[in-house]
């Protein structure tokens, strides 16, 4: 039985105890490393390299990338994977642009240990930098084979726990075929955490920089949950 407890430590990335090693320097929840390296198996005899392009992210990191974006020292993509001009943007519009594929500090899934974003390292062309773009995962693209083969695992319920929460574009985060989630513990996750614990963990945020666009987040932050972080129903089997 698993002894995984969902506290607001854990669910704004605040919380390292429970996580384990998995593939190559990355960290997990345990039962979801070994459900991980199981799929992974699965794929080798499938004839696919599954590996991990990212896997836990802590509160830090989010606000360094969430920041840098906002700052404009990091791209902010549309969904095409092009390149978008910030400077004359609005608070708002860069808001929107920036949660389009990067969680709110606070509010990421791979704050949980239990999501993964994957590729098939056997497709990798030698010297490509990986970029976990549309164009890599459309048909036709790079990784299209081995997501193909994961659709047909998880129609069949034989993904090892593992299912996609933003396969679907529902107007807030932009599809991400690469994003899987170890649905045994991630839902035990959501909604994920609430405001009180979001402002608490802003507020304490480490090296003192304070997050970037926070007027224009508190200024709409119950829909900016519900259209970014809270996942609709049916994205894993189960009630």
């Amino acid at each position: 039985m698993s002894q995984f407890r969902a506290d607001d430590a854990l669910l704004t990335g605040r919380d390292v105890s429970a996580l384990v090693a998995v593939g190559d320097g990355h960290r997990m929840q345990a039962e979801a490393a070994v459900a991980y390296e199981a799929l992974r198996s699965d794929a080798a005899a499938a004839g696919f390299e599954l590996a991990i392009a990212s896997s836990y992210r802590s509160f830090e990191r989010q606000c360094l990338i969430w920041n840098g974006k906002a700052r404009g020292e990091r791209t902010v993509h549309d969904d095409a994977g092009c390149p978008i001009a910030i400077a004359q943007m609005s608070p708002h519009e860069l808001l929107h642009a920036i949660l389009r594929f990067s969680a709110l500090p606070g509010t990421s899934r791979h704050h949980w240990g239990t999501d993964i974003d994957v590729y098939d390292a056997a497709a990798l062309p030698q010297g490509y930098a990986l970029q976990l773009s549309p164009a890599e995962v459309a048909a036709g693209g790079m990784f299209d084979a081995l997501h193909c083969w994961l659709d047909q695992r998880m129609a069949a319920d034989e993904s090892r726990g593992f299912y996609r929460p933003y396969a679907a574009d529902t107007g807030g985060v932009a599809p991400e075929r690469w994003h899987l989630s170890y649905a045994p513990l991630a839902r035990l996750c959501e909604p994920g955490p609430g405001k009180a614990a979001l402002r608490a963990a802003w507020d304490s945020a480490a090296g003192g920089e304070p997050l970037a666009l926070r007027d224009a987040i508190e200024g709409e932050l119950e829909a900016i949950l519900d259209r970014y972080v809270r996942v609709a129903p049916g994205w894993c089997p189960g009630p």
